[in-house]
């Protein structure tokens, strides 16, 4: 005869076994290192990887002549005041039986030459003068502007805004510089010219 035990005692076994299973995953967990984080600093672990990196910063543009084609020279200086006799003669533009001092460098060549812009800015006027033929001037920030005469084309209108290095026009010739391919520049700092050649290289902050 099989004796079968009571529904109070198995509910006991089932309930003991339960318990036994329950100790047992929990002294399986104490036997694993504790991989939380302990400590409000161990929360940036993360953020303190990169404390040391420095951000990438643009480069700010400097300067560079208005054109890209080696072989275009100066065949007109700026005129300084404080330059020697033979130097100031050379800056000299003459023109119907009178000569007059150069406020701007020209750039000439055999053939036609790209001109460029010197600095990124804003196309502030496009103009074609009997004098000096077809004109561009942008202005760079509200003391520096880049003027650009004798040009025979012009690719950019009024209101446009232009990175440096962006061809604004092709060389051309003018009353004035009637010789080869021209480009006659200027560069205006706070409303006077400035010799262009004295600040090639320098960035709009260091150009003051």
């Amino acid at each position: 005869m099989t004796r079968r035990l009571k529904k109070p005692v198995v509910y006991g076994l089932y309930c003991l076994g339960l318990v036994m299973f329950i100790g047992l995953i929990y002294l399986i967990e104490l036997s694993i290192p504790d991989q939380k984080l302990s400590s409000h600093k161990d929360v940036y672990i993360t953020k303190n990887l990169f404390d040391d990196v420095i951000p990438v910063i643009k480069t700010e543009e400097k300067l560079v002549k208005p054109y890209t084609k080696e072989e275009v020279t100066e065949s007109k200086n700026y005129y300084d005041y404080k330059a020697d006799n033979q130097s100031q003669e050379k800056s000299l533009v003459y023109y119907q039986n009178t000569y007059m001092q150069s406020s701007g460098i020209t750039y000439s060549n055999a053939d036609k030459f790209d001109v460029i812009s010197v600095l990124p800015g804003e196309v502030e006027d496009v103009s074609d003068d009997e004098l000096l033929g077809k004109t561009i001037k942008v202005k760079h920030n509200d003391n520096l502007y880049s003027i650009y005469q004798c040009l025979s084309e012009t690719n950019v209108n009024k209101g446009d805004k232009v990175i440096q290095g962006q061809i604004l026009g092709v060389s051309g010739t003018s009353k004035i510089n009637s010789n080869n391919n021209n480009l006659y520049f200027e560069l205006v700092l706070n409303g006077n010219s400035i010799n262009p050649n004295s600040y090639y290289g320098k960035t709009l902050k260091e150009i003051q």
